[in-house]
């Protein structure tokens, strides 16, 4: 069959398995809750692929183009499968900031109940202690720390308070953590 005739994948369908892939989808009838912080990260991001970015490979794919036979030009072919990866993350950048809803933690600075954007220290029933970050979907990152506020221990902490103590449904059975501390970010200065 000719290349001609081939359906190549639609945009959407590219959101789907594509840069978002990697990232829980939303409950159904919830928002799409995000930090100040990890809302400027993203819209940086945006406007970097936009402005800078994107601009650049455009031109090396036009240049590439003038090169002769595409189907052996690496730069031609490399720059059209980039082109597609920055127009793809625009989408998804855009898409997710348009249906963002920005929570400032530092509303509760002070508090010792559980909220979006709380740092919470805590220990399990064997006296393990671990301090998570809880932060949108788009800006958590295990590694350092931080759990989506719909990670099943974010949800099982989310309003409790310090001293409390929580049941977290795990594989291995139900796990009764307590509520060491919870800190908040201090309000920034009034702009």
């Amino acid at each position: 069959m000719s290349k001609a005739f081939t359906k190549e994948p639609s945009g959407d369908a590219d959101d789907e398995d594509g840069e978002g892939a990697g990232l829980p989808p939303l409950p159904p009838g919830t928002k799409n809750y995000i930090t100040p912080a990890g809302y400027q990260r993203l819209r940086a991001e945006l406007l970097q692929l936009i402005d800078d970015e994107r601009p650049k490979m455009v031109e090396t794919v036009s240049w590439a183009a003038k090169n002769g036979d595409r189907s052996e030009n690496g730069d031609y072919l490399y720059g059209k499968k980039r082109l597609r990866e920055i127009d793809r993350r625009i989408r998804f950048l855009t898409k997710r900031l348009d249906i963002a809803e920005v929570a400032d933690p530092s509303v509760h600075h002070g508090s010792d109940q559980v909220f979006f954007g709380a740092t919470v220290t805590y220990a399990n029933s064997r006296g393990d202690e671990r301090t998570i970050t809880i932060k949108g979907i788009d800006e958590s990152d295990a590694l350092a720390g931080e759990v989506s506020w719909i990670a099943p221990i974010a949800r099982a902490l989310i309003k409790s308070r310090e001293g409390d103590e929580v049941r977290l449904q795990t594989p291995g059975g139900v796990e009764v953590l307590e509520v060491i501390a919870v800190v908040y970010p201090a309000p920034g200065p009034a702009a």
